[in-house]
């Protein structure tokens, strides 16, 4: 069973001169209280007279990053194909990076899939996902796990069963990566992706291709399996590089609670017609296209069927393509942090924190302008603060041309 999570930090915090970001609205020069690890007020008449003052003029204040998606862990457990570091250093490791991108709440996406080369296996994946439970004292931030469930795998169900009957898993993912549909739309394009990212042969990716196409055969059973245990522990589902509203139709059925990254904008609707929030990349925001040739993001976040950012692979750029989506997709800044803070609370059923609130979790991070990027300069982690940095010079932050010019 995971350690126990540190205890929150009992101190006072008085945040004051800030740009606060609340769920329907933006305070500008305004204050908020932090106390005994929860928001204790918004716009508190004065500070006590035991809190440390932090004045944050120039800054902007919002609720802690939850990223639902990010396999970042992998490249840090394995920087290079077959190149592993000892695994408690890498959670380590990236437990600081989350900290810095001012994400408070991170689900660490591991994959399982025994066919697979390095961390994708299903033996070093849960051990990976053990090592993380077993750092949560330890940890800067509340990390969590998302596992993936590759669907032609039959070896990974028992694995799978098993961590979430130990109360290790927070998440749960399924995913058909075969050639000739979702992220692969063809045989070649898988066999670049596993030679590029996997260090493969042309003859072993095509063996693992074959292997995966074979290995379809009760997949269907297989996920209906995984659902059924996953809702009975009330551990949110999503379905992964759903390609067409019939998937979406499928994924419904059984239950499943979010759909991560659709394919094109037609899915994304029928998605959004399902009532099943959709999971986007922010590096597909800041780099204006797809790595697979799939929909842009911002396209669909434009048209009011994109709900959730996540770091998918860099932590880095969550802040970012959230200040980007603002003035790309004609944003509030409210609704568009919401992408990256209170959507993806809602959806993964974390009501403690993504919006700052008296009596809510105080994970909350200040935001300044540094040489024209919205850069993370605070972090705190259930009142703690976990991440500072001292930048010469802060200006207000808001979202850059030179963003608009790279989705353009």
């Amino acid at each position: 069973m995971p350690e126990p999570e540190l205890e929150p930090d009992m101190s006072t915090t008085y945040l004051t001169h800030a740009t606060l970001v609340l769920p329907d609205r933006v305070l500008h020069d305004s204050a908020m209280l932090i106390a005994d690890g929860q928001i204790a007020a918004i716009e508190p008449a004065s500070a006590p007279a035991d809190a440390e003052v932090i004045n944050l003029r120039g800054h902007t204040v919002m609720p802690g990053l939850i990223d639902v998606h990010c396999d970042a862990i992998e490249k840090e457990a394995e920087p290079r194909a077959n190149v592993l570091f000892p695994l408690d250093f890498a959670v380590a490791q990236v437990d600081r990076r989350n900290a810095a991108a001012g994400i408070t709440t991170p689900y660490h996406a591991l994959s399982f899939a025994s066919n697979q080369f390095g961390v994708r296996n299903n033996e070093t994946a849960a051990t990976l996902v053990r090592t993380v439970a077993a750092y949560r004292a330890h940890s800067l931030v509340d990390n969590r796990i998302h596992c993936r469930y590759e669907v032609t795998d039959n070896a990974a169900v028992p694995v799978l069963e098993m961590l979430m009957a130990e109360g290790v898993v927070d998440l749960l993912s399924v995913m058909d990566h075969s050639p000739g549909q979702g992220q692969f739309k063809t045989l070649d394009a898988y066999l670049s992706y596993m030679m590029g990212n996997h260090g493969m042969s042309r003859e072993e990716a095509a063996d693992a291709a074959a292997k995966k196409s074979a290995e379809l055969a009760g997949a269907t059973e297989r996920v209906n399996r995984l659902v059924s245990k996953a809702h009975e522990l009330g551990i949110p589902t999503a379905s992964h590089d759903d390609d067409s509203p019939q998937r979406i139709a499928a994924m419904h059925a059984l239950g499943v609670r979010m759909s991560e990254f659709p394919i094109n904008v037609e899915t994304a609707q029928a998605a959004s017609a399902h009532a099943l929030p959709t999971i986007l990349g922010a590096p597909n925001v800041l780099r204006g296209k797809s790595q697979s040739g799939s929909m842009r993001a911002i396209d669909a976040i434009h048209a009011g069927v994109g709900h959730i950012l996540c770091s998918d692979y860099q932590p880095s750029t969550l802040i970012a393509a959230a200040f980007a989506a603002s003035r790309l997709a004609d944003l509030p800044l409210d609704r568009a942090l919401a992408l990256v803070t209170s959507n993806p609370a809602d959806a993964c059923l974390l009501d403690d924190r993504g919006r700052l609130a008296p009596g809510k979790r105080a994970d909350v991070i200040a935001v300044g302008s540094v040489a024209g990027q919205p850069l993370v300069t605070h972090t705190w982690s259930a009142g703690r603060l976990v991440f500072a940095a001292g930048y010469p010079m802060v200006q207000p932050a808001a979202p850059r041309a030179a963003e608009m010019r790279a989705v353009a």
